[in-house]
C-alpha cells in the first residue's frame, strides 16, 4: 500500500506541477475580468500604467502588422481573387477571403506580431523586477503587482489586440483589391468588393472574430505578465524569453483551434 501511495503522489506532484500555470492563467485571468468593473481598481497609477501599455502595443506593432497585411494582400487576396475568377466561381471570393483572412489568419498574425513586440516586453520588464528583487520591494510597499502590473497591461493588450486585427483585416483587403485592379482582374469598385466580403460573413462570425482577437491578445497578456512575475532568483531572461513565447503562442493557437472547432 505504501508503494501505492507513493507512486500516486508523484502522480499527483507531476501532474499539479504540469497544470500549475494553466490554472495561475485561468484563475488570473478571471481575477483581471472581476476586478476590472470595480471602479475603486482604477487608480491614478493603475490608469497610467493602462494607457502607457495601450499606446507601446497599439503604436509599435502597427508598422509590423501593416507590412505583414500588404504582404498577406499581395499573396493571398490578390491569388485568392485572381484563381477563383480563373476558375469561373467568382462569386465565392467573398466567402473564401472572410472564413480564411478575416476569420482565420488575421487573429493569428495579429497575435504572433502582438506577442514578440509587446508581449515579450512585457515579459522582460517584470522579470527584470522579479529577479533583482525590485518586485519584493514594491510588495513590502504595500503595491499590489497584480493591480498595478497585470490588470492594466492584459487589459491594454486586448484592446490592442482587437484594434490591430481589424486594421490588418481592412489592410490586406484593401491591397488585395488594389493588386487585382492594377492586373485587371476586377472591375468593380472597391466599396463593392468590401460589401461582397462583409456580406459573406455569417452571423456567428460577428462573435467569432472579435472573440478570437480579444481572447487571444487577452491570453497574451496573462501568459506575458505571470511568465515575469513568477520567475525565481535562478531564472534569467536567456530562459524566461523562449518560455513567455511558447506559452504566449500556445495560448493563441490553442484560443483559435478551439473557435474553429465551436464555430465549424
Amino acid at each position: 500500500m505504501m508503494r501505492v501511495r507513493r507512486m500516486l503522489a508523484a502522480i499527483g506532484r507531476f501532474t499539479r506541477g504540469q497544470a500549475r500555470f494553466s490554472l495561475m492563467a485561468f484563475g488570473t485571468g478571471w481575477g483581471v475580468l472581476r476586478e476590472a468593473v470595480i471602479p475603486s481598481t482604477w487608480r491614478r497609477t493603475v490608469r497610467i500604467e493602462f494607457w502607457k501599455t495601450l499606446q507601446q502595443a497599439t503604436k509599435g506593432a502597427l508598422v509590423s502588422v501593416l507590412v505583414t497585411a500588404a504582404l498577406t494582400g499581395f499573396g493571398i487576396v490578390a491569388q485568392a481573387v485572381y484563381w477563383l475568377g480563373f476558375a469561373g466561381i467568382a462569386q465565392m471570393t467573398g466567402s473564401i477571403l472572410s472564413t480564411v483572412l478575416v476569420r482565420e489568419i488575421a487573429p493569428i498574425l495579429v497575435g504572433v506580431i502582438l506577442l514578440g513586440r509587446s508581449g515579450m516586453l512585457t515579459l522582460t520588464e517584470l522579470g527584470t523586477l522579479t529577479i533583482g528583487g525590485e518586485m519584493r520591494v514594491l510588495k513590502g510597499m504595500g503595491v499590489d503587482p497584480f493591480l498595478a502590473f497585470i490588470l492594466p497591461r492584459s487589459l491594454a493588450m486586448m484592446v490592442s489586440g482587437f484594434t490591430l486585427g481589424i486594421v490588418f483585416s481592412i489592410a490586406a483587403l484593401l491591397v488585395g483589391y488594389i493588386v487585382c485592379r492594377v492586373e485587371g482582374v476586377l472591375s468593380m469598385p472597391v466599396w463593392t468588393f468590401f460589401d461582397q466580403v462583409v456580406s459573406s460573413v455569417h452571423a456567428v462570425d460577428y462573435v467569432s472574430i472579435p472573440g478570437r482577437l480579444i481572447l487571444s491578445a487577452f491570453a497574451i497578456g496573462i501568459t506575458s505578465c505571470l511568465t515575469g512575475v513568477d520567475a525565481t532568483a535562478d531564472d534569467d531572461l536567456a530562459a524566461l524569453l523562449p518560455r513567455g513565447f511558447a506559452r504566449g503562442m500556445l495560448a493563441v493557437m490553442g484560443i483559435n483551434v478551439l473557435f474553429s472547432v465551436m464555430v465549424g
